[in-house]
């Protein structure tokens, strides 16, 4: 008995048939757009490491939500400058701080875009770790731990602290980002503990120490001082930790998950994927984005190509959304 001859290529003859039996698909709707929003008025700061991006002030960033909004992006993901830094981040748990004013501007002109907010203390600090540090003097020293070591549970509980005033403030969603250990159950209780029950929790469950931040430093004007985040962000060669720490998260209370980076991590994305049910984000972060348009603007690459090939392996690997600096562009590139 003779079978027919098998030509997968058949079904990629022509433009209208590989579209017709694509697997992964790009949709406005899976974008977050990432927002860096600085005090001041009529500002608009280019960031030079990330071309195409700036600081906004909350001005500013009032008409660059509209415009996000209008393509159909569903989010944004704010970041905050403060005018002020210490050692505790107390610019962070201020009802007058940079990120409660922007979500409450931005949720008054466009109050079907959800707001995002991410919580960390880097930005606050003025030493630019993602928390209260070891030092003598700081709340909670502990002369048994060596200066330098961030402190997780003072830490947890100013995370629950500015994690209300946010949500307060028009957030939608709280994002912690710190990877500190019992953030979710302190945040959900914090929230929960001031009415604020249905606000959405999204961890950063499983966020890597990585070279691949850079360039957000510069946006965010938040690097560190000393050392680096290895004591508390987790090593790049661990996969079965980020399994152990997105199951922390998901018994916690979590309501979203996270994979940052994303593209030296998809291995890790299929895998959180695999085994837990609820929504994946992933975050395509800014030396992804940076060294694409560095090569783009040597004429190395295609830009529009590899941004949106580099998004769809994204979601191929499991991801429900993605949070990329190529969201506006993204949706206009796929609109042709």
């Amino acid at each position: 008995m003779s079978f027919p001859t098998i030509r997968p290529r058949r079904l990629r003859q022509t433009e209208g048939l590989r579209r017709m039996v694509r697997e992964t698909t790009l949709r406005a709707d899976q974008l977050i757009a990432p927002l860096f929003i600085r005090h001041g008025a009529g500002v608009s700061k280019p960031i030079l490491s990330m071309p195409g991006h700036s600081q906004l002030s909350v001005d500013t960033v009032v008409r660059e939500a509209e415009s996000i909004a209008e393509l159909g992006i569903p989010a944004v993901l704010l970041f905050g400058i403060p005018a002020q830094k210490d050692e505790i981040g107390s610019g962070n748990f201020d009802p007058e701080g940079i990120v409660p004013r922007a979500a409450y501007a931005i949720k008054k002109a466009v109050p079907e875009l959800v707001i995002i907010s991410d919580m960390c203390f880097c930005e606050y600090t003025s030493h630019g770790h993602c928390g209260v540090i070891n030092t003598p003097g700081t709340p909670d020293y502990d002369e048994h731990l060596c200066e330098g070591y961030l402190l997780n549970d003072v830490t947890r509980d100013l995370l629950g602290k500015s994690a209300v005033v946010h949500a307060q403030a028009g957030a939608d969603i709280i994002a912690p980002s710190g990877m500190i250990d019992g953030m979710i159950s302190g945040i959900r209780g914090a929230l929960d503990t001031a009415g604020l029950s249905n606000t959405v929790i999204m961890s950063y469950a499983a966020k890597y120490s990585s070279a691949f931040y850079g360039p957000f430093r510069d946006a965010a004007e938040s690097p560190p001082s000393f050392g680096d985040r290895g004591q508390y962000q987790m090593d790049p060669g661990n996969a079965r930790e980020a399994l152990r720490e997105v199951a922390l998260d998901v018994e916690e209370g979590a309501d979203m998950l996270m994979v940052k980076p994303a593209l030296a991590y998809l291995d890790i994305i299929a895998k959180v994927r695999e085994q837990f049910n609820l929504p994946l984000a992933a975050y395509q972060v800014s030396g992804e984005y940076s060294m694409v348009k560095a090569a783009a603007e040597k004429g190395w690459i295609d830009e529009r190509r590899v941004a949106l090939e580099s998004l769809t392996s994204i979601a191929r690997a499991g991801a429900d959304m993605i949070i990329t600096y190529w969201a506006k562009d993204a949706v206009r590139w796929m609109r042709g």
